[in-house]
């Protein structure tokens, strides 16, 4: 049952969206009693909600099969606490990554979240352990940690890495940057909670002293989709001593409570009427208020989601004014989906990994005016409303 298809015809959006024709058809033709009337409209209440979740679902590949939106598709994540009973002396290199589940508390934010996800790398558990670079991956709204898991296939991607390079990728984290599956902070400290406090406080303490890992700065990147990325971006900026690369996929061009690029009511929503507050968030304040010679920034977006073009290519053009290695990728009548994220990631990796670690060449232009790509998509489909 776990495996059955979400996103294909068959076996289920298919059979729901005869059942809905039917019921339809005998409404028409059958209900001329009341209690006929009744229930086939009771049950066409049912079914069109369903083969409309289904029809958005497959179109967005949000989930992808009854175990992902159950929650069993994670069984082969493992806990901490397993971790914690392996002895460095009794780890062997195991053939892929571990997925765990933890809790990490807001210490200093108070923000209180939902469990983050964390990738460990086959080289995380050897015994003579290295100190592994960090990748952060924010999600976006509606939206939770297990995005970049699910939707993303983020877990393949990076077994696929590491199989190529002796167990080697960087710690993945995958916290919650918004409490709530439909809740907005846009990664700032305001009325929704402290989420920036927690990001980039809360989260690197707690990864830095349980995982080993190299401390953040030169070591550590951010990314993110959809509101994620403009995440990624924004806290690269605010915070550079944090990390030195972002990988922004689809964001805005700023913190932003709408679905476009217009401000409308985020300085009052989210930062209590104070425009210095929102210019000191605003990626493009930043950019043309301070220089950035240590940071590394990876645009991408797909060719048909406009505002999202619109906003890359107005940062990426700003960041390599600022000093940044700038790189910026549209992908031709891609829209606003995981298709584009999964991809992206994949692209971007080899691009993280000689930022973060140093050992492996970057592929493709990174220069300090925005080299701009165009790629052959493979779909399209898009998600305007998943920010």
């Amino acid at each position: 049952m776990d495996t059955l298809a979400l996103t294909s015809w068959w076996p289920l959006r298919a059979p729901l969206l005869v059942a809905a024709i039917a019921v339809v058809v005998l409404l028409v033709w059958r209900g001329r009693r009341w209690w006929s009337r009744a229930g086939l409209t009771a049950l066409l209440v049912l079914l069109l909600p369903l083969n409309v979740l289904t029809g958005v679902n497959a179109y967005f590949g949000y989930f992808r099969t009854v175990g992902e939106l159950s929650g069993s598709a994670g069984d082969d994540a493992t806990t901490l606490a397993a971790i914690d009973a392996m002895s460095p002396t009794a780890r062997t290199l195991p053939t892929h990554g571990e997925v765990l589940s933890v809790d990490i508390p807001g210490t200093r934010s108070h923000f209180r979240t939902r469990p983050a996800l964390v990738y460990l790398p086959p080289a995380w558990f050897a015994h003579n352990q290295p100190h592994l670079p960090v990748l952060m991956l924010l999600h976006g709204t509606p939206g939770a940690p297990s995005d970049w898991v699910d939707g993303a296939e983020a877990t393949g991607t990076l077994d696929r890495w590491a199989a190529a390079h002796h167990g080697v990728t960087p710690v993945v984290v995958m916290p919650d940057v918004n409490g709530g599956f439909t809740a907005d902070t846009e990664c700032v400290d305001g009325p929704p909670g402290n989420a920036e406090t927690y990001l980039t406080s809360d989260v690197p303490d707690y990864v830095e002293h349980k995982f080993g890992v190299a401390p953040p700065g030169r070591a550590w990147a951010i990314g993110g989709l959809s509101e994620g990325g403009m995440c990624a971006a924004m806290l690269t900026l605010r915070h550079p001593q944090l990390a030195s690369t972002f990988v922004d996929l689809s964001g805005l061009a700023g913190p932003r409570t709408g679905l476009t690029n217009a401000v409308g009511g985020t300085v009052s929503a989210l930062f209590h009427g104070s425009q210095p507050q929102f210019d000191a968030h605003e990626p493009a304040w930043l950019l043309t208020h301070d220089r950035y010679p240590a940071v590394a920034g990876w645009f991408e977006a797909g060719g048909q989601d406009g505002p999202a073009v619109d906003a890359a290519r107005l940062l990426a053009a700003l960041s390599a004014r600022a000093g940044i290695t700038t790189r910026l990728t549209v992908v031709p009548g891609a829209e606003h989906t995981f298709t584009l994220w999964h991809s992206a990631l994949a692209d971007a990796l080899p691009w993280i990994v000689a930022r973060v670690d140093g050992r492996t060449p970057a592929t493709g232009p990174t220069t300090r005016s925005p080299a701009i790509v165009a790629k052959t998509p493979t779909i399209m489909v898009a998600d305007t409303a998943h920010r």
